[in-house]
């Protein structure tokens, strides 16, 4: 810092006035010093100040330039030694169903939670219903979020006899973390109607007993066709719970824009009814589920945000989970924990009709159209049908999205970057499933090679990472972690030639997910003129340690040049995911609708 700008920063302190703004100089409504602060913007990465004028940037550089536009009203922000970088841009998550895991019993391994085997999540569930039984016995429902059977000592998924030890009365319905599978119990599944009759539907599994019986898991389609409707059936008050905690989780790592990216119109109803009462902290763009909401995708998606929300085109999802073993790949699984057959490789989801009228129409309608593909297998598909929508109806800019990529090969790498695909990548699959992959989904060769990031680079293409939070925390510091060590929760390093440099890491959780959704221009860099949405951490990543990377805070998140998120003052347990209610009656209140919806939703079937 300067010696201007701490004699201007002690004056202010001091009630004084004496560095105002020249008479030519725009008067800034704040301007940010005190700390490094990390453009994105390769003309001037690094600067000592920011100025704001009506929640946009109004000058970027050194403090004597900067404090130029200090008047007797503006305030000075001092980082105090922290850094400061743009707002994260989600690349993809799903900010309403954040609210689950918010609002549900932690079932999560560590370090995000306590579940290490079927014991310890039993007696999760048991300490959840416990504390909340109130709810419980209003609405005889038990929900827990999170389990991953790779992370158990027993190495499997648990069943509904297990889910019966906790209670054989009350239904129980868990989710694994990928959200692409779950277990419910006895009295779930007779609730939905699930029994020995009952077959699996396309895209989808029932698992069942050596007796014929469904013993409580459901892979892809059998599990959405109960948990999916859920967020319909909420009503108002259930949805608007899950949108403000799963909003207000997401502003907690630094996001200052965030994704629904599988979302319905009642959803979207919903964040647009909040987002008019100024209760979602962040903007949101959401991309209804291609198909379930053409109709809907086609009337309300728009470049522009209507107070903080804006349907920014259409989902589709092509295969399922690569740790649950669902995704679709081109060659069998390497060592798959369960009853498999030898050459099982996984399946997809929806067919190749399917996929290509959803591409076909969302090239022909020219909306943009973001793809869930983990599997090899899946993107072959994906590949087939953009290829064949791109002979058909040209190539309009869409900015068309693959979503995950977990298992690819290097012609599929090539074969993206020909057809224009930005890739959204999940390097933080390193670090909670590597160890995983490397020993079970895919083999030791080829685990070098999960979320390819190095692979783009080498091409010179832009890429996001992402959480996809509820299936981890929306942790943008894991995140950047993830992609500059590729460490496994072993420590073992998996791909070093895939690792990337912070700066390119940052890039891809700023700038490049901003191109993504089409707003380069407002957000993604410290530059001037674009929206003043800032995140500021507790330490410098271009500075610590690469192993130190994950250890760094979220201290203030600021949305147009508004402090949304100040981890000071923050409601406890505000960043271990809980939702932001400290009125305990406002709290079971929540509660009470997120499973009175649930109910509703089983009665129903």
């Amino acid at each position: 810092m300067t010696n201007l700008l701490r004699s201007c920063s002690l004056l202010l302190a001091l009630g004084l006035f004496g560095c105002s703004a020249d008479d030519t100089q725009e008067v800034a409504d704040t301007i940010y010093s005190g700390g490094p602060i990390i453009t994105i913007d390769d003309t001037q990465p690094i600067v000592e100040a920011v100025a704001v004028r009506d929640g946009r940037i109004l000058a970027v550089g050194d403090a004597d330039s900067v404090l130029a536009h200090r008047g007797d009203s503006t305030e000075v922000f001092d980082l105090a030694g922290r850094t400061m970088l743009p707002g994260f841009v989600d690349s993809h998550g799903h900010i309403v169903m954040g609210g689950l895991q918010a609002l549900s019993a932690n079932l999560l391994s560590p370090p995000d939670g306590e579940v290490k085997d079927i014991a310890s999540l039993k007696a999760a569930l048991s300490a959840w219903a416990e504390k909340n039984s109130d709810v419980v016995d209003q609405v005889n429902m038990i929900i827990g979020f999170g389990y991953d059977n790779a992370q158990l000592a027993e190495v499997r998924h648990p069943t509904r006899q297990d889910l019966d030890e906790v209670s054989a009365e009350i239904p129980i319905l868990i989710v694994h973390q990928s959200g692409h599978l779950g277990v419910a119990n006895s009295a779930a599944l007779k609730l939905a109607g699930i029994d020995a009759s009952s077959e699996s539907p396309p895209g989808g599994v029932i698992r069942k007993d050596e007796n014929g019986e469904p013993n409580g898991v459901l892979e892809e389609y059998a599990f959405f066709t109960v948990v999916i409707p859920l967020l319909g059936q909420l009503g108002d008050q259930g949805l608007e719970a899950f949108a403000r905690a799963g909003s207000q989780m997401w502003a907690s790592y630094g996001y200052t824009t965030g994704q629904d990216g599988r979302s319905s119109a009642g959803i979207v109803e919903t964040l647009k009814s909040l987002g008019a009462d100024g209760e979602i902290p962040i903007d949101v763009v959401a991309y209804p589920d291609v198909l379930e909401a053409r109709d809907y995708i086609a009337a309300n998606v728009s470049m522009d945000y209507t107070d903080g929300i804006r349907v920014g085109g259409a989902k589709l999802t092509i295969d399922g989970s690569p740790q649950g073993f669902t995704a679709l790949r081109d060659r069998p699984y390497y060592d798959p924990v369960g009853d498999y057959p030898p050459d099982y490789a996984g399946y997809a989801a929806i067919t190749m009709e399917q996929t290509q009228d959803a591409i076909n129409w969302s090239y022909e309608n020219e909306i943009q159209i973001i793809t869930h593909a983990n599997g090899e297998g899946a993107s072959d598909m994906l590949i087939e049908a953009i290829e064949t929508a791109q002979e058909r109806f040209g190539t309009p800019a869409i900015r068309p999205v693959l979503i995950h990529g977990q298992f690819m090969r290097e012609d599929q790498i090539d074969s993206y970057k020909k057809l224009g695909v930005f890739l959204s990548l999940f390097p933080m699959h390193t670090y909670y499933w590597g160890d995983w992959h490397r020993d079970h989904t895919v083999g030791p060769e080829l685990a070098q090679n999960i979320s390819p990031t190095g692979w783009a680079r080498e091409r010179d293409m832009m890429f996001g990472s992402h959480h996809d939070a509820p299936v981890a925390f929306p942790d943008s510091m894991r995140i950047l972690s993830a992609t500059v060590t590729r460490r496994t929760r072993t420590g073992d390093t998996l791909g070093p030639d895939q690792r990337v440099d912070v700066m390119t890491a940052l890039k891809a959780m700023t700038i490049w997910p901003a191109w993504q959704h089409f707003e380069e221009n407002d957000k993604g860099s410290i530059e001037s003129g674009k929206i003043a949405d800032f995140a500021i951490l507790s330490d410098n990543p271009m500075t610590v340690a690469p192993d130190e990377l994950a250890g760094l805070k979220v201290r203030v998140t600021i949305k147009e040049d508004k402090v949304i998120y100040d981890a000071d003052t923050a409601p406890q347990g505000a960043r271990a995911g809980m939702p932001f209610v400290s009125d305990p009656e406002a709290a079971h209140e929540l509660l009470v609708a997120l499973y009175e919806g649930v109910e509703r939703l089983t009665d129903s079937r």
